[in-house]
Protein backbone atom coordinates (compact mmCIF):
# COMPACT_ATOMS: atom_id res chain seq x y z
CA UNK A 1 0.00 0.00 0.00
CA UNK A 2 1.09 3.21 -0.96
CA UNK A 3 0.67 6.77 0.40
CA UNK A 4 0.20 10.38 -1.62
CA UNK A 5 -1.18 13.70 -0.68
CA UNK A 6 -3.49 15.99 -2.91
CA UNK A 7 -3.22 20.11 -2.59
CA UNK A 8 -6.12 20.23 0.08
CA UNK A 9 -4.00 17.69 2.42
CA UNK A 10 -6.25 14.83 1.97
CA UNK A 11 -4.83 11.32 2.06
CA UNK A 12 -4.39 9.15 -0.66
CA UNK A 13 -4.12 5.35 0.17
CA UNK A 14 -3.00 2.87 -3.34
CA UNK A 15 -5.00 -0.28 -2.50
CA UNK A 16 -3.07 -3.57 -4.21
CA UNK A 17 -5.92 -6.07 -5.34
CA UNK A 18 -5.65 -9.26 -7.08
CA UNK A 19 -8.42 -9.71 -10.24
CA UNK A 20 -9.92 -13.12 -10.69
CA UNK A 21 -9.02 -12.73 -14.73
CA UNK A 22 -10.90 -16.01 -17.11
CA UNK A 23 -8.56 -16.97 -20.43
CA UNK A 24 -10.35 -14.70 -22.27
CA UNK A 25 -10.25 -11.62 -20.43
CA UNK A 26 -6.27 -12.59 -19.93
CA UNK A 27 -5.41 -12.48 -23.92
CA UNK A 28 -7.81 -8.75 -23.94
CA UNK A 29 -5.27 -7.66 -20.73
CA UNK A 30 -2.48 -8.66 -22.47
CA UNK A 31 -3.34 -7.02 -25.85
CA UNK A 32 -3.91 -3.95 -23.39
CA UNK A 33 -0.96 -3.52 -21.81
CA UNK A 34 1.21 -4.46 -25.06
CA UNK A 35 -0.54 -1.51 -26.94
CA UNK A 36 0.12 0.87 -23.50
CA UNK A 37 3.50 0.35 -23.78
CA UNK A 38 3.81 0.03 -27.70
CA UNK A 39 2.26 3.80 -27.73
CA UNK A 40 4.09 5.20 -24.84
CA UNK A 41 7.41 4.54 -26.79
CA UNK A 42 6.56 5.69 -29.63
CA UNK A 43 4.94 8.88 -28.42
CA UNK A 44 8.56 9.38 -26.77
CA UNK A 45 10.41 8.70 -29.89
CA UNK A 46 8.47 10.95 -32.01
CA UNK A 47 8.14 13.82 -30.36
CA UNK A 48 10.30 16.46 -28.98
CA UNK A 49 12.24 15.33 -25.47
CA UNK A 50 11.53 19.36 -24.44
CA UNK A 51 7.55 18.74 -24.51
CA UNK A 52 6.76 17.61 -21.13
CA UNK A 53 2.70 19.03 -21.11
CA UNK A 54 0.24 16.21 -21.42
CA UNK A 55 -2.30 18.67 -23.24
CA UNK A 56 0.75 19.52 -26.16
CA UNK A 57 1.65 15.67 -26.47
CA UNK A 58 -2.12 15.09 -26.85
CA UNK A 59 -2.24 17.78 -29.44
CA UNK A 60 0.51 16.43 -31.52
CA UNK A 61 -0.24 12.96 -31.64
CA UNK A 62 -3.36 11.75 -30.47
CA UNK A 63 -5.56 11.13 -33.74
CA UNK A 64 -1.84 8.51 -34.45
CA UNK A 65 -2.09 6.61 -31.46
CA UNK A 66 -5.53 5.99 -32.06
CA UNK A 67 -5.00 4.54 -35.23
CA UNK A 68 -1.60 2.61 -35.03
CA UNK A 69 -2.21 1.11 -31.54
CA UNK A 70 -6.25 0.58 -31.42
CA UNK A 71 -6.34 2.50 -28.16
CA UNK A 72 -9.84 4.06 -26.89
CA UNK A 73 -9.86 7.98 -26.51
CA UNK A 74 -9.13 8.02 -22.80
CA UNK A 75 -6.36 5.64 -22.65
CA UNK A 76 -4.60 7.51 -26.07
CA UNK A 77 -5.00 10.76 -23.44
CA UNK A 78 -3.43 8.00 -20.57
CA UNK A 79 -0.49 7.59 -22.43
CA UNK A 80 0.09 11.54 -23.64
CA UNK A 81 -0.26 12.07 -19.04
CA UNK A 82 1.65 9.09 -18.34
CA UNK A 83 4.82 10.14 -20.61
CA UNK A 84 4.48 13.96 -19.60
CA UNK A 85 4.56 12.77 -16.03
CA UNK A 86 7.96 10.46 -16.76
CA UNK A 87 9.70 13.35 -19.16
CA UNK A 88 9.23 15.95 -15.90
CA UNK A 89 10.98 13.38 -13.16
CA UNK A 90 13.72 12.60 -15.86
CA UNK A 91 14.15 16.47 -16.16
CA UNK A 92 14.45 16.85 -12.32
CA UNK A 93 16.87 13.95 -12.11
CA UNK A 94 18.92 15.11 -15.74
CA UNK A 95 18.44 11.95 -17.09
CA UNK A 96 16.36 10.73 -20.39
CA UNK A 97 13.77 8.84 -20.16
CA UNK A 98 13.69 5.19 -20.45
CA UNK A 99 12.16 3.09 -22.24
CA UNK A 100 8.83 1.55 -21.41
CA UNK A 101 8.38 -2.14 -20.59
CA UNK A 102 5.10 -3.79 -21.04
CA UNK A 103 3.29 -4.33 -17.85
CA UNK A 104 0.69 -1.29 -16.95
CA UNK A 105 -1.72 0.91 -17.61
CA UNK A 106 -2.86 3.92 -15.83
CA UNK A 107 -7.35 4.75 -15.66
CA UNK A 108 -9.01 7.43 -14.96
CA UNK A 109 -12.88 7.52 -13.79
CA UNK A 110 -13.80 7.47 -17.22
CA UNK A 111 -12.34 3.96 -17.83
CA UNK A 112 -12.56 1.95 -14.59
CA UNK A 113 -15.25 1.58 -12.00
CA UNK A 114 -15.21 -0.01 -8.59
CA UNK A 115 -18.36 -1.25 -7.65
CA UNK A 116 -19.13 -2.45 -3.92
CA UNK A 117 -21.97 -4.95 -4.27
CA UNK A 118 -20.38 -7.74 -5.75
CA UNK A 119 -16.58 -6.31 -4.89
CA UNK A 120 -16.13 -5.83 -8.72
CA UNK A 121 -14.36 -3.36 -11.18
CA UNK A 122 -14.83 -2.45 -14.73
CA UNK A 123 -11.95 -1.77 -16.99
CA UNK A 124 -11.45 -0.40 -20.86
CA UNK A 125 -9.43 -2.96 -22.45
CA UNK A 126 -8.50 -2.47 -26.63
CA UNK A 127 -11.44 -4.85 -26.99
CA UNK A 128 -14.42 -2.94 -25.35
CA UNK A 129 -15.02 -3.34 -21.28
CA UNK A 130 -14.79 -5.77 -18.91
CA UNK A 131 -15.91 -6.85 -15.32
CA UNK A 132 -13.48 -7.94 -13.10
CA UNK A 133 -13.98 -9.31 -10.03
CA UNK A 134 -11.70 -8.88 -6.98
CA UNK A 135 -9.89 -11.69 -5.07
CA UNK A 136 -9.20 -9.82 -1.93
CA UNK A 137 -9.49 -10.10 2.21
CA UNK A 138 -11.06 -8.15 4.84
CA UNK A 139 -8.23 -5.89 4.58
CA UNK A 140 -8.91 -4.26 1.44
CA UNK A 141 -12.68 -4.64 1.85
CA UNK A 142 -12.58 -2.45 4.74
CA UNK A 143 -10.16 0.26 3.00
CA UNK A 144 -12.64 0.43 -0.32
CA UNK A 145 -15.95 0.15 1.50
CA UNK A 146 -17.94 3.21 1.16
CA UNK A 147 -15.42 4.57 -1.57
CA UNK A 148 -15.36 6.21 -4.74
CA UNK A 149 -12.19 5.74 -6.39
CA UNK A 150 -11.01 7.83 -9.28
CA UNK A 151 -7.97 5.97 -10.54
CA UNK A 152 -6.59 3.08 -11.14
CA UNK A 153 -3.06 1.09 -12.40
CA UNK A 154 -3.64 -2.25 -13.91
CA UNK A 155 -0.49 -4.01 -13.57
CA UNK A 156 0.99 -7.23 -14.64
CA UNK A 157 3.40 -9.47 -12.41
CA UNK A 158 6.10 -11.81 -13.09
CA UNK A 159 4.31 -14.39 -11.82
CA UNK A 160 1.42 -13.91 -14.82
CA UNK A 161 -1.20 -12.55 -11.75
CA UNK A 162 -2.88 -9.24 -12.39
CA UNK A 163 -3.53 -6.67 -10.01
CA UNK A 164 -5.57 -3.14 -10.10
CA UNK A 165 -3.97 -0.46 -8.04
CA UNK A 166 -6.89 1.45 -6.81
CA UNK A 167 -6.25 5.12 -5.40
CA UNK A 168 -8.66 5.77 -2.47
CA UNK A 169 -8.51 9.25 -1.29
CA UNK A 170 -9.90 10.38 2.68
CA UNK A 171 -9.98 12.88 4.30
CA UNK A 172 -7.22 12.97 7.32
CA UNK A 173 -8.10 14.49 11.25
CA UNK A 174 -6.54 17.69 11.94
CA UNK A 175 -3.48 16.56 14.17
CA UNK A 176 -3.91 17.51 17.63
CA UNK A 177 -1.83 20.86 19.34
CA UNK A 178 0.26 19.71 21.74
CA UNK A 179 3.89 20.83 23.11
CA UNK A 180 5.21 17.72 24.00
CA UNK A 181 7.43 15.35 21.08
CA UNK A 182 8.50 12.12 20.57
CA UNK A 183 11.59 11.76 19.45
CA UNK A 184 12.95 8.65 17.03
CA UNK A 185 16.69 8.36 16.50
CA UNK A 186 17.16 5.82 13.95
CA UNK A 187 20.18 3.92 13.10
CA UNK A 188 22.15 0.26 12.04
CA UNK A 189 22.59 -1.16 15.73
CA UNK A 190 19.01 0.22 16.49
CA UNK A 191 16.50 0.63 14.12
CA UNK A 192 14.62 2.84 16.07
CA UNK A 193 15.08 4.57 20.10
CA UNK A 194 12.58 6.42 20.99
CA UNK A 195 13.01 9.23 23.71
CA UNK A 196 10.18 7.30 25.86
CA UNK A 197 12.95 4.31 25.82
CA UNK A 198 11.13 2.07 22.99
CA UNK A 199 14.12 0.31 20.61
CA UNK A 200 13.83 -2.20 18.27
CA UNK A 201 17.14 -4.00 17.56
CA UNK A 202 18.58 -4.15 14.41
CA UNK A 203 20.63 -7.47 14.57
CA UNK A 204 17.63 -9.82 13.43
CA UNK A 205 17.36 -7.43 10.65
CA UNK A 206 21.10 -7.86 9.65
CA UNK A 207 21.15 -11.70 9.87
CA UNK A 208 18.55 -11.54 7.24
CA UNK A 209 20.25 -9.91 5.09
CA UNK A 210 23.55 -11.38 5.44
CA UNK A 211 22.05 -14.72 5.31
CA UNK A 212 20.55 -13.77 1.85
CA UNK A 213 23.59 -12.09 0.65
CA UNK A 214 25.73 -15.38 1.41
CA UNK A 215 22.61 -17.44 -0.39
CA UNK A 216 22.71 -15.11 -3.51
CA UNK A 217 26.74 -15.35 -4.20
CA UNK A 218 26.31 -19.30 -3.55
CA UNK A 219 24.07 -19.84 -6.16
CA UNK A 220 25.63 -17.48 -8.74
CA UNK A 221 28.55 -18.79 -8.30
CA UNK A 222 27.15 -22.36 -8.85
CA UNK A 223 25.42 -21.04 -11.63
CA UNK A 224 28.77 -19.49 -13.47
CA UNK A 225 30.61 -22.87 -13.05
CA UNK A 226 27.82 -25.82 -13.24
CA UNK A 227 26.05 -27.42 -16.02
CA UNK A 228 23.21 -26.05 -17.96
CA UNK A 229 20.56 -27.82 -15.75
CA UNK A 230 22.68 -26.62 -12.46
CA UNK A 231 22.16 -22.88 -14.26
CA UNK A 232 18.68 -23.27 -14.90
CA UNK A 233 17.94 -24.57 -10.98
CA UNK A 234 20.38 -21.69 -9.75
CA UNK A 235 18.35 -19.14 -11.69
CA UNK A 236 14.70 -20.72 -10.48
CA UNK A 237 15.79 -20.38 -7.23
CA UNK A 238 17.33 -16.96 -7.34
CA UNK A 239 14.09 -16.10 -8.74
CA UNK A 240 11.80 -17.84 -6.17
CA UNK A 241 14.04 -16.35 -3.69
CA UNK A 242 13.42 -12.67 -5.17
CA UNK A 243 11.74 -9.90 -3.17
CA UNK A 244 12.09 -12.20 0.02
CA UNK A 245 14.07 -9.87 2.10
CA UNK A 246 12.85 -6.40 0.91
CA UNK A 247 9.13 -8.11 2.31
CA UNK A 248 10.81 -8.91 5.41
CA UNK A 249 12.21 -5.16 5.40
CA UNK A 250 9.00 -3.83 4.57
CA UNK A 251 6.82 -5.88 7.16
CA UNK A 252 9.78 -4.42 9.89
CA UNK A 253 9.08 -0.94 9.51
CA UNK A 254 5.52 -1.43 9.17
CA UNK A 255 5.91 -2.98 13.02
CA UNK A 256 7.97 -0.27 14.05
CA UNK A 257 5.99 2.67 12.27
CA UNK A 258 2.50 1.55 14.15
CA UNK A 259 3.97 1.07 17.34
CA UNK A 260 5.49 4.66 17.20
CA UNK A 261 2.40 6.19 16.04
CA UNK A 262 0.55 4.56 18.68
CA UNK A 263 2.52 5.68 21.09
CA UNK A 264 2.44 8.94 20.22
CA UNK A 265 -1.18 8.92 19.93
CA UNK A 266 -1.50 7.89 23.66
CA UNK A 267 1.05 10.01 25.16
CA UNK A 268 -0.57 12.71 23.24
CA UNK A 269 2.72 14.08 21.18
CA UNK A 270 3.76 14.59 17.94
CA UNK A 271 6.86 12.70 16.93
CA UNK A 272 10.05 13.94 15.82
CA UNK A 273 12.28 12.39 13.43
CA UNK A 274 15.57 13.08 12.04
CA UNK A 275 15.66 14.58 8.55
CA UNK A 276 18.14 11.47 7.22
CA UNK A 277 18.35 12.67 3.11
CA UNK A 278 21.34 12.32 1.73
CA UNK A 279 22.96 10.38 4.41
CA UNK A 280 23.76 7.17 2.04
CA UNK A 281 26.00 9.35 -0.45
CA UNK A 282 27.58 10.73 2.84
CA UNK A 283 28.09 7.36 4.25
CA UNK A 284 29.53 6.19 0.53
CA UNK A 285 32.00 8.75 1.07
CA UNK A 286 33.91 7.14 3.91
CA UNK A 287 36.06 4.00 3.25
CA UNK A 288 34.35 0.33 4.46
CA UNK A 289 34.34 -2.78 3.83
CA UNK A 290 32.61 -4.49 1.27
CA UNK A 291 30.24 -5.45 4.10
CA UNK A 292 30.11 -2.67 5.75
CA UNK A 293 28.98 -1.18 2.10
CA UNK A 294 26.58 -3.39 1.25
CA UNK A 295 24.74 -3.20 4.85
CA UNK A 296 24.74 0.81 4.48
CA UNK A 297 23.42 0.75 0.95
CA UNK A 298 20.76 -1.17 2.29
CA UNK A 299 19.21 1.17 5.17
CA UNK A 300 15.34 1.36 4.47
CA UNK A 301 15.46 4.60 6.64
CA UNK A 302 13.28 6.67 4.24
CA UNK A 303 10.57 3.69 3.53
CA UNK A 304 10.12 3.84 7.76
CA UNK A 305 10.16 7.48 7.75
CA UNK A 306 7.31 7.46 5.38
CA UNK A 307 5.41 5.29 6.54
CA UNK A 308 5.59 7.12 9.90
CA UNK A 309 4.31 10.24 7.63
CA UNK A 310 1.60 8.41 6.49
CA UNK A 311 0.31 6.32 9.31
CA UNK A 312 0.69 9.33 11.27
CA UNK A 313 -1.64 11.17 8.89
CA UNK A 314 -4.42 8.71 9.20
CA UNK A 315 -4.34 9.09 13.19
CA UNK A 316 -4.12 12.51 13.44
CA UNK A 317 -0.51 13.18 14.70
CA UNK A 318 2.07 15.42 13.69
CA UNK A 319 5.53 14.67 12.30
CA UNK A 320 8.37 16.98 12.38
CA UNK A 321 11.72 16.66 10.65
CA UNK A 322 14.71 17.86 12.18
CA UNK A 323 17.98 18.16 11.08
CA UNK A 324 20.65 15.50 12.63
CA UNK A 325 23.36 17.46 12.81
CA UNK A 326 25.23 16.85 16.18
CA UNK A 327 21.90 15.06 17.63
CA UNK A 328 23.88 12.23 18.62
CA UNK A 329 26.96 14.29 20.56
CA UNK A 330 24.63 16.55 22.05
CA UNK A 331 23.90 15.94 26.17
CA UNK A 332 19.89 16.14 26.31
CA UNK A 333 20.20 17.39 29.82
CA UNK A 334 23.14 20.61 29.31
CA UNK A 335 23.28 20.24 25.33
CA UNK A 336 26.84 20.38 25.17
CA UNK A 337 29.02 18.44 22.93
CA UNK A 338 30.10 15.01 24.91
CA UNK A 339 31.41 12.34 23.82
CA UNK A 340 30.52 9.13 22.25
CA UNK A 341 32.02 5.30 22.37
CA UNK A 342 29.71 2.46 20.88
CA UNK A 343 26.43 2.23 22.60
CA UNK A 344 26.93 4.86 25.64
CA UNK A 345 27.55 8.62 26.22
CA UNK A 346 29.46 11.01 28.52
CA UNK A 347 28.73 14.35 28.90
CA UNK A 348 31.85 16.37 29.27
CA UNK A 349 30.83 19.25 31.49
CA UNK A 350 31.24 19.01 35.00
CA UNK A 351 28.09 20.25 36.12
CA UNK A 352 26.03 17.77 34.14
CA UNK A 353 28.18 14.76 33.77
CA UNK A 354 24.88 12.74 32.20
CA UNK A 355 26.03 9.17 31.05
CA UNK A 356 23.65 6.59 29.68
CA UNK A 357 22.45 4.97 26.36
CA UNK A 358 23.76 7.14 23.51
CA UNK A 359 20.76 6.42 21.09
CA UNK A 360 18.35 7.34 24.13
CA UNK A 361 20.62 10.27 24.52
CA UNK A 362 19.97 10.76 20.65
CA UNK A 363 16.26 10.60 20.56
CA UNK A 364 15.90 12.86 23.56
CA UNK A 365 18.18 15.85 21.40
CA UNK A 366 15.88 15.14 18.30
CA UNK A 367 12.70 15.31 20.87
CA UNK A 368 14.09 19.20 22.29
CA UNK A 369 14.98 19.74 18.42
CA UNK A 370 11.43 19.00 17.62
CA UNK A 371 9.43 20.80 19.97
CA UNK A 372 12.23 24.29 19.00
CA UNK A 373 11.07 23.57 15.43
CA UNK A 374 7.10 23.98 16.70
CA UNK A 375 7.26 27.03 18.86
CA UNK A 376 5.79 29.75 17.66
CA UNK A 377 8.50 32.12 18.63
CA UNK A 378 10.69 30.71 16.64
CA UNK A 379 13.41 27.93 17.07
CA UNK A 380 16.12 27.98 19.44
CA UNK A 381 17.87 25.94 21.96
CA UNK A 382 20.34 27.02 24.91
CA UNK A 383 22.09 25.95 27.50
CA UNK A 384 22.01 27.87 30.39
CA UNK A 385 23.61 26.53 32.89
CA UNK A 386 23.60 28.38 36.52
CA UNK A 387 27.50 29.50 37.13
CA UNK A 388 28.84 28.56 33.32
CA UNK A 389 27.26 31.52 31.32
CA UNK A 390 30.77 33.17 30.41
CA UNK A 391 31.49 29.13 28.88
CA UNK A 392 27.62 28.90 27.30
CA UNK A 393 27.70 26.94 24.58
CA UNK A 394 24.80 27.02 21.91
CA UNK A 395 22.81 25.28 19.17
CA UNK A 396 21.50 27.18 16.97
CA UNK A 397 18.17 25.89 14.13
CA UNK A 398 17.84 27.46 11.00
CA UNK A 399 15.03 25.84 9.63
CA UNK A 400 15.64 27.71 6.17
CA UNK A 401 18.51 25.63 5.61
CA UNK A 402 17.89 22.72 7.78
CA UNK A 403 21.54 22.81 9.62
CA UNK A 404 22.17 22.57 13.23
CA UNK A 405 25.34 25.29 14.18
CA UNK A 406 27.54 24.51 17.45
CA UNK A 407 29.76 26.98 18.86
CA UNK A 408 30.46 29.27 21.90
CA UNK A 409 27.85 31.34 22.75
Amino acid sequence: MRTTYNRDMAQVLTISCKLKVSASQATKLDATLDAFAKALNWVNENTPGKIVNAVKLQSLCYREIRARFGLSSNLAQQVCRRLAGARKVAQQKSRPVKAFKSGFVTYDARIFSFREKDWTVSLTTVDGRERFELDIGHYQRGLLAGSNPKSATLVKRQDGSYYIQIGVESEVPEPEHTVKAIGVDLGRRDIAHTSEGDNWNGQQLNQVRDHYSRLRGVLQRKASKGTRSTRRRCRQLLQRLSGRERRFQTWVNHCISKSIVARALATHRFIALEDLTGIRERVNQQPRSKTERRRSNSWAFYQLRQFVHYKAMRAGVKVVLVPPAYSSQTCHKCLWIGQREGKRFRCVNPACGWEGDADLNGANVIALLGVAVNRPRGPWLACQLQGYHSRQRRVALKPASYRLAVGAG
